[in-house]
């Protein structure tokens, strides 16, 4: 007896067969055009000097044709908004932080991409400590002097990356909690933003640590401190916040590479697997230290459990602070 099978269950399973045979193709061929790393920041901060070593090496390791792309605006969210919309191929990737992946979605109604929801995480890349810098010149050098100068009459001009950045936000938490007169000064960058430290026209910049290293080093900048609970191991005798001014102030910046939601599994296992093998090149250990910053790896589940607990501490704290900016 010949028992038929219903024409709807044959459709689904030519469907399943199909589907099955593209993932392995796209699989077996990627990648076969460059792969971009968006920066969601100008050239010149420590977003961009990690992606760029990251996508050098890369590159080097694999043969793959690695791009960096530029894209600054709104604290990022600009570049991780592109990347959310982007086919789902995994030739299209973020350099996600806190500022725009964490922060983002809570502090601006126009964001549309939600960072639990609309990436495939791929690999933590790094972490380093938020630092608090002022040029050579100016009189403030330790935690203490930032208090001082925000009871002043003038207050204290604190200038970040951008509006929406974790500095932004760490600013707001610094000035409730020592009430200061503190002055928000976002730019589109670091870069910008440290020029203006370096002449004077504002006090201080809040950023990654890798952004103020090279300009420490060269004598223009004086480390005042930095914003996790532990010291950095590049900066041994600077202080944190925590043990000085403000107790319990603990913030480091995570960066991390995104994929559209949707990525073929076995793409997102490819690109986790080989920059895994990138970050554990002892060169890149070594230029990453030399900017006090550390390399993280990991797998991709390990990094998705990992960013969608940032996100809801994000989301508490931007409740709290009131901030809002669209």
């Amino acid at each position: 007896m010949r028992t038929s099978i219903p024409s709807t269950l044959l459709k689904i399973i030519a469907f399943v067969l199909c589907f099955s045979a593209q993932s392995t193709a796209n699989a077996g061929t990627f990648p076969d055009q460059p792969i971009r790393i968006v920066v969601p920041f100008s050239p010149g901060g420590g977003t961009d000097f990690v992606s760029r070593l990251v996508g050098t090496k890369l590159a080097e390791l694999t043969g793959w044709q690695v791009i960096i792309e530029n894209r600054p605006g709104a604290g990022g969210n600009l570049a991780v908004d592109a990347v959310a919309k982007a086919p789902a191929d995994g030739y299209m990737l973020v350099m996600a932080q806190p500022d725009n992946a964490s922060l983002g979605p809570w502090l601006y109604s126009s964001v549309s991409y939600d960072t639990v929801k609309s990436f495939s995480p791929v690999i933590q890349v790094s972490i380093t400590p938020e630092a608090i810098a002022s040029s050579a010149k100016s009189t403030i050098k330790t935690p203490e002097d930032l208090v001082a100068k925000g009871k002043s009459s003038q207050g204290l001009k604190w200038s970040t990356a951008g509006a929406g950045t974790m500095g932004h936000l760490i600013g707001e938490d610094f000035k409730t909690r020592t009430q200061i007169n503190l002055l928000q000064v976002p730019y589109k960058g670091a870069s910008p933003a440290l020029t203006d430290v370096m002449g004077g026209s504002v006090d201080v910049y809040i950023g990654t640590l890798a952004s103020t290293v090279a300009l420490v080093e060269s004598g223009r900048l004086n480390l005042v401190a930095v914003a996790t609970a532990k010291r950095s191991p590049r900066y041994p005798d600077v202080k944190t916040l925590d043990e000085t001014v403000s107790k319990g102030v603990d913030f480091g910046v995570w960066m991390g590479l995104l994929a559209p939601v949707g990525t073929p599994p076995e793409v997102v296992a490819l690109l986790n697997k080989e920059i895994n093998r990138v970050l554990q090149l002892p060169d890149v250990i070594s230029k990453m230290a030399e900017t006090g910053v550390e390399p993280v790896g990991g797998s991709s589940a390990d990094f998705a459990a990992f960013v969608k607990k940032d996100y809801e501490r994000w989301g508490a704290l931007a409740k709290t602070s009131g901030v809002k900016l669209d």
